[in-house]
C-alpha cells in the first residue's frame, strides 16, 4: 500500500487520470490544447457508457473525485458507476453514482467523513483505496432518460512494482426494497464467500406514511461470519444506536457515522456507518442484515392494528420489564390484552436502500446484479 506520508518509496509511482490524461502516462498530461486547457470534462448522452479509467497493473487508487453537471434526485440513482478488477467480466462495484458517493435517495449533502467528502453540496470524493494486480477498469453508464452535459473528474493512483499476495479487492453492492416484509430482515449484504473484511455501508428510507408519526428505528443490524447461520455472531441494539447516536436520529455527521439526512415531514433518513476503528473480518462468508423495527405507545398501535396496517408486535417495554410477544407464525392482537400501556415494537414495511462497501480476496463478483431503473427510482421523491 501507499507509503506513510513521511517516507519515500521506490515501489510506487503516481499517476493523476483525468480527461486531460486518460492514460495517465509520464510527461503526457494537458497535451489536447498546446498545454491551454484543454479537455477538464465530457458529456455523456443518454443511455451510453463512458470509460473513465483503463489501466494495467499492479496498482491502487487512493481517490476517485468526480462533479457532474446535473445533480437532480434522478440523474443520481440513475447515472451507474461500476468498477472491474483483473479483466473480470462482471464488475465488482455496480452502484448508482449518488449512493456509492454516500448520497441516499438521491440528494446531495454537504459532508465529510473517514471515505467519502462532498465540500459544498457539489462534488463527490471517494478515499477508499482500491488494489488491482493486473488491471483496473471504471464506467459510467447514464441510464436516464437525459444527457449529462459535463462531467469532470481525476483519479488518483499508484502504480506499484510489486503485488502483496495480502491485498484484497474492493466491491460494493446495492439493494433496495420499496416495501419491506415484516419479519422478513433486509439484506444490506447477501452471503459473500471468501476471505475479507466489511467496511459497513450508507442505508436510506422512504418511511412508510401508514405507520403516521411512529418511530421506524428500532431494528438491530446483524452480521453473520464464517458460518453463522440462523443466528449471527455480531448484533446490535437498534438503527440509531448502530450509527453511535440514541433516542432518535437527527441530522449530524462524524468520521465514521452520520445522517445526512433528517426529514421527518417527508418521512425521509439517510445514515452511515463504517467500520474503520472497528474493523468487520471475516475468513470463509459473511452476510449483513438490518430488521426493520418501529416503535410507539401500545394504545398508537392498536389503533394502527384495528386500521389492518401491516405490523406484528415483538415487545412491551415497561422499564425495567420487557414483555416478549412475537410469534413467527402470527401476529399478536394487542387489543384487550393485559400489558401495560408502554412503548411497544413491531416490525414494519418501509422502502429501504443501502450500499455496502466490502473486501474481498478475489476480484470476482457473485452478488446479485443491479436493480432496474424503474426500482431504483421508483417514488424517489423529490
Amino acid at each position: 500500500m501507499p507509503a506513510t506520508m513521511y517516507s519515500w518509496s521506490g515501489n510506487m509511482e503516481t499517476r493523476w487520470v483525468s480527461f486531460e490524461n486518460m492514460t495517465g502516462e509520464k510527461g503526457r498530461g494537458g497535451m489536447e490544447n498546446s498545454g491551454a486547457k484543454g479537455h477538464a470534462c465530457d458529456s455523456i448522452t443518454s443511455g451510453a457508457t463512458k470509460t473513465l479509467l483503463s489501466m494495467e497493473g499492479p496498482g491502487v487508487i487512493n481517490r476517485i473525485w468526480v462533479t457532474i453537471s446535473d445533480r437532480s434526485p434522478k440523474m443520481l440513482r440513475s447515472l451507474i458507476i461500476k468498477m472491474y478488477w483483473d479483466n473480470e467480466e462482471k464488475p465488482a462495484v455496480s452502484v448508482p453514482f449518488g449512493d456509492f458517493f454516500g448520497i441516499g435517495l438521491g440528494k446531495t449533502a454537504v459532508y465529510e467523513n473517514e471515505l467519502f467528502a462532498n465540500p459544498e453540496g457539489r462534488s463527490f470524493n471517494c478515499f477508499i483505496q482500491m488494489p488491482f494486480k493486473k488491471a483496473a477498469k471504471i464506467v459510467f453508464v447514464n441510464e436516464s432518460s437525459s444527457d449529462l452535459p459535463m462531467v469532470f473528474f481525476d483519479i488518483d493512483l499508484q502504480m506499484l512494482k510489486a503485488w502483496n499476495e495480502s491485498y484484497l479487492y474492493f466491491h460494493s453492492y446495492w439493494h433496495r426494497d420499496t416495501a419491506t416484509t415484516p419479519g422478513k430482515d433486509f439484506e444490506i449484504l447477501p452471503r459473500i464467500s471468501g476471505k475479507g473484511r466489511f467496511l459497513g455501508s450508507n442505508i436510506c428510507i422512504n418511511a412508510n406514511p401508514a405507520y403516521k408519526d411512529c418511530w421506524w428505528g428500532e431494528g438491530e443490524v446483524k452480521m453473520y461470519l464464517n458460518g453463522d447461520l440462523e443466528y449471527p455472531t455480531l448484533v446490535g441494539t437498534g438503527t440509531e444506536d448502530y450509527i453511535g447516536t440514541a433516542w432518535g436520529q437527527g441530522q449530524f455527521y462524524t468520521k465514521y457515522t452520520g445522517c445526512l439526512i433528517a426529514d421527518s415531514k417527508n418521512l425521509q433518513w439517510a445514515f452511515y456507518r463504517y467500520h474503520i476503528t472497528d474493523p468487520v473480518y471475516f475468513s470463509t462468508d459473511c452476510r449483513v442484515t438490518i430488521q426493520q423495527i418501529g416503535g410507539n405507545t401500545k394504545d398508537i398501535v392498536i389503533a394502527l392494528q384495528k386500521q389492518n396496517v401491516s405490523l406484528i408486535p415483538i415487545t412491551v417495554h415497561e422499564a425495567p420489564v420487557m414483555h416478549q410477544i412475537y410469534k413467527k407464525d402470527s401476529s399478536v392482537n394487542l387489543a384487550g390484552s393485559d400489558l401495560p400501556n408502554a412503548w411497544t415494537n413491531f416490525y414494519r414495511s418501509d422502502d429501504l436502500a443501502s450500499t455496502a462497501y466490502f473486501y474481498l480476496n478475489s476480484p470476482k463478483n457473485n452478488l446479485p446484479d443491479l436493480q432496474p431503473v424503474r426500482l431504483r427510482i421508483w417514488k424517489l421523491r423529490d
